[in-house]
């Protein structure tokens, strides 16, 4: 009796037939709705294939396409790449986001990128290149208008700063001829009832003095140009000194130096260092309250001098912390009510990094603050 073997065989291969028929379907559809440009060719790179989108993107129609060598919409002086990406799709590699120019029927050129694929047959053997390209024109153009705009930054920054320089300068000369005319007629009214008003007026001349001082110094910062002038020197002596000069400015606060007696040599530019020093105190003496304290301490740790500046003030919030080394930054709350340029702790945290140290705050909210600064030890 004889068996039937070949309708099975017959039947398993219609249905493997309809799924690739349906899946090259799925695909064609795909490749014609797809927003990208999608093009086929052979290893010697002509067109075998070319969906809406590529002609929406170059102006060459599918029959005008098909069949001619793909460098009709390469630039002559880029034809070394499509001899690369042949080599490449060759040797069975892949081409992601490759960025390049291509040129369209017009001679228009656009900024794309593509990724291109191999092509193999049902044995394995590569036998073409798939391209998908993306017009990327208006994220170059966007990327070039950012760049030209940060030019522009950059330009419009080196401006400010001169100007800064310039003006600070200026305004040096004549506030100096300001102050010295003022001391002497300070010491010509020493009992006049009207030497009050001659003392406010130095007071307000030298603030004026130390803000355009301050302003310079960021614009030497800003411009790379704040000069050090390092020399050898007992921090410790330079702290007794000026604890005792700060002292003298305010009877509300004690300012305690815990001194060890303990010498600790410097390498450093010593007036910087003062400035950094003035300006912490001063900052703590400004923020603590009356009959409230400041207290010093300094000393060795590794190869480290450490100098750690305690207060019992307002105290700075901790979102405020991360940010009051900022140029031009002010802390928000009550600390805000008092005057200041925001550009005191800037300096300093300059001044000390550009002595290869670190500077750095804690504070908690009606405890008081605690500025740490090191630099490095002979």
């Amino acid at each position: 009796m004889g068996k039937v073997t070949h309708i099975w065989q017959t039947a398993r291969d219609s249905s493997q037939q309809k799924l690739a028929e349906e899946k090259q379907a799925i695909l064609a559809a795909i490749v014609a709705s797809s927003d990208d440009a999608i093009i086929s060719k052979t290893l010697d790179g002509i067109i075998t294939s070319w969906n809406q989108s590529a002609t929406k993107m170059f102006g060459f129609t599918e029959a005008e396409a098909v069949g001619k060598h793909i460098t009709i919409i390469i630039p002559k002086e880029r034809i070394d790449e499509e001899t690369m990406i042949i080599e490449s799709i060759r040797r069975g590699e892949k081409i992601d986001h490759f960025e390049t120019v291509r040129q369209g029927k017009d001679g228009t050129r656009k900024q794309i990128s593509i990724t291109v694929s191999p092509v193999k047959d049902s044995k394995g053997k590569i036998i073409g290149a798939s391209k998908i390209a993306r017009d990327i024109s208006a994220r170059a153009e966007a990327e070039k208008q950012g760049q030209l705009y940060m030019q522009r930054l950059q330009e419009l920054n080196k401006y400010k700063d001169d100007f800064m320089v310039m003006a600070s300068h200026e305004l040096k000369t004549p506030l100096t001829v300001i102050s010295a005319n003022l001391q002497i007629l300070q010491m010509m009214l020493k009992a006049d009832s009207n030497l009050p008003f001659l003392d406010k007026t130095i007071k307000q001349v030298n603030k004026l003095s130390a803000l355009i001082t301050s302003l310079l110094d960021v614009s030497k910062i800003q411009a790379g140009k704040l000069a050090l002038d390092f020399t050898l020197f007992d921090l410790t002596l330079l702290i007794e000194e000026i604890s005792s000069n700060l002292q003298q400015t305010t009877s509300n606060q004690r300012i305690i130096f815990n001194n060890r007696r303990e010498i600790l040599m410097a390498h450093a530019d010593r007036e910087r260092i003062e400035q950094v020093l003035v300006n912490i105190i001063g900052n703590a003496i400004k923020y603590t309250h009356d009959s409230g304290e400041i207290i010093i301490d300094a000393g060795k740790n590794g190869n480290d001098i450490f100098v750690d500046i305690h207060d019992n003030g307002i105290g700075i919030a901790q979102e405020d912390i991360d940010n009051i080394f900022l140029r031009f930054y002010r802390v928000s709350g009550s600390a805000s009510s008092f005057s200041g340029s925001g550009i005191g702790l800037y300096i300093s945290s300059e001044i000390i990094k550009s002595h290869g140290g670190k500077i750095w705050a804690e504070s908690k909210i009606g405890s008081g603050s605690v500025f740490h600064f090191t630099i490095p030890a002979v």
